[in-house]
């Protein structure tokens, strides 16, 4: 995998300006061009296809073909999977905790990484790495918005991408946080309508996502 001359800003960029980002663990790979081209047609030109199932590198590789969609790989958990998304045409690597092997591999080849962490001194050792973006994975399990509050009095120089359980239901409760910069959420790529590819289904749940955070947290 050749190093880029800097960083891409643009899956950072873009996770800033949706606030949103769809997760999804796909099985069938014919399955992604489908589902990549109806989150575009909802107006959330985001994917996280997360590395869980055999089909993601070749998953990863049709929706990296839809135009003006960005792609990041989920649930990296070594340097050879971040080769592999990357040689996929992933653009940003998410990992589920704080791996430093996945993280320092990233910034040696200027890849954006938002890595997993739920405790301070996860979020110390991410600072160490130089890094200010993290996902608060699992969000829920660790306390959800109350544990991000008390967080966010002490790291307000950071920014967290809550994952895990988040919902329509308490959506608006983190995204009025100021530390959080987007949140991961499956609910508007529901496995049920990816493998029977009722993409119609998908992008109406993806427009009425869309809406609801343009209503929750107004640019």
């Amino acid at each position: 995998m050749a190093s880029p001359a800097g960083p891409d800003p643009g899956p950072l960029a873009a996770l800033r300006a949706h606030r949103l980002v769809p997760v999804v663990a796909i099985r069938d790979a014919e399955a992604a061009t489908g589902l990549a081209e109806a989150l575009v047609a909802g107006g959330l030109p985001l994917i996280e296809i997360t590395l869980r199932t055999e089909a993601a590198p070749e998953a990863l590789k049709r929706a990296a073909g839809v135009k003006n969609l960005v792609v990041v790989a989920g649930t990296v958990t070594t340097p050879d999977q971040v080769k592999l998304a990357v040689d996929c045409g992933a653009k940003m690597i998410v990992s589920p905790g704080l791996n430093t092997r996945v993280v320092e591999y990233c910034l040696t080849h200027n890849l954006p990484v938002v890595p997993g962490v739920c405790t301070p001194t996860e979020i110390e050792t991410a600072r160490n790495l130089g890094l200010k973006t993290l996902k608060f994975f699992p969000a829920e399990a660790y306390g959800g918005v109350r544990t991000l509050k008390a967080l966010g009095d002490v790291y307000k120089d950071f920014s967290f991408v809550p994952t895990g359980g988040v919902n329509l239901q308490n959506l608006g409760d983190y995204l009025k946080l100021p530390i959080v910069l987007a949140c991961g959420g499956s609910w508007m790529v529901p496995a049920d309508a990816v493998n029977n590819r009722r993409f119609g289904d998908v992008e109406k749940l993806v427009r009425d996502a869309v809406a609801l955070v343009r209503t929750l947290a107004p640019a």
